[in-house]
């Protein structure tokens, strides 16, 4: 079994965020060391200046994540950790990451987000990864380059789960995900539906048509405002609960 996940959606909005929180909250209340990395974050975290100063330097220390996906997960999730050492690149412009960088005039280092996945992958026991947009998200697109999400994943050899919403629409952007990974020899582990109403007859509907016309199982649903989550472990880690 991999010790770490890589949680993407089938585009953007759907409650990824959401999600990672209540499956890191499970985990490590059912007492295992499960750690958070988002490799990119664009939009809703705001910087502040830290009142400490780095004696080397004599220097204020630079920023402060604040009000972002990070910070939600960390919080929700008690990890021991601050939101800044959960991820590797970030702006505040809710923009493609591609973007956000070039606005900022950086340029995404592959081999930086490799080495802090390294290093959340030595500190915990497992790790929840968080994509961002949909399996297709641009991360480097200059000089005729096309590295994407799904490259990303690859390359830190995680098996997904796809988040996707419960209502309208699902069925075709849940298919067209599932089959991208397929196509790209990327392990699926199973799907989420969020935003998912039980008593819904189109909804109850749409977990059936997801599991039938993909062949994947819906391993778990998320109704608004749900503060846990039935995620079923296993899966990730290979131990059932006694």
């Amino acid at each position: 079994m991999s010790k770490n996940i890589f949680i993407t959606a089938t585009g953007t909005d759907i409650g990824k965020t959401y999600v990672s929180a209540l499956i890191v909250k499970g985990m490590r209340e059912a007492g295992f060391d499960c750690g958070y990395f988002k490799p990119v974050l664009s939009g809703g975290g705001k910087y502040i200046e830290s009142e400490l100063e780095l004696p080397e330097t004599n220097a204020r220390a630079c920023v402060k994540l604040i009000n972002s996906d990070c910070n939600y997960v960390v919080e929700t999730a008690k990890i021991p950790c601050e939101a800044d050492e959960c991820v590797a690149y970030w702006w505040e412009e809710a923009v493609s990451p591609h973007l956000a960088a070039k606005r900022a005039g950086q340029e995404i280092n592959v081999e930086k987000i490799k080495h802090k996945f390294n290093e959340l992958n030595k500190k915990y026991d497992y790790l929840l990864i968080e994509g961002a947009g949909g399996i297709t998200c641009p991360l480097r697109l200059e000089n005729g380059e096309k590295y994407i999400l799904k490259d990303l994943i690859k390359e830190l050899a995680a098996p997904i789960v796809i988040v996707a919403d419960g209502g309208l629409g699902t069925i075709n952007s849940t298919l067209l995900t599932v089959e991208y990974a397929r196509n790209n020899n990327i392990p699926i582990l199973g799907i989420i539906l969020n935003n998912f109403e039980p008593d819904n007859f189109m909804h109850q509907d749409n977990l059936k048509q997801v599991e039938y016309l993909t062949g994947e199982k819906v391993i778990a649903t998320v109704e608004k405002g749900q503060k846990d989550i039935k995620f079923p472990e296993e899966l990730w880690t290979g131990k059932k609960k006694i």
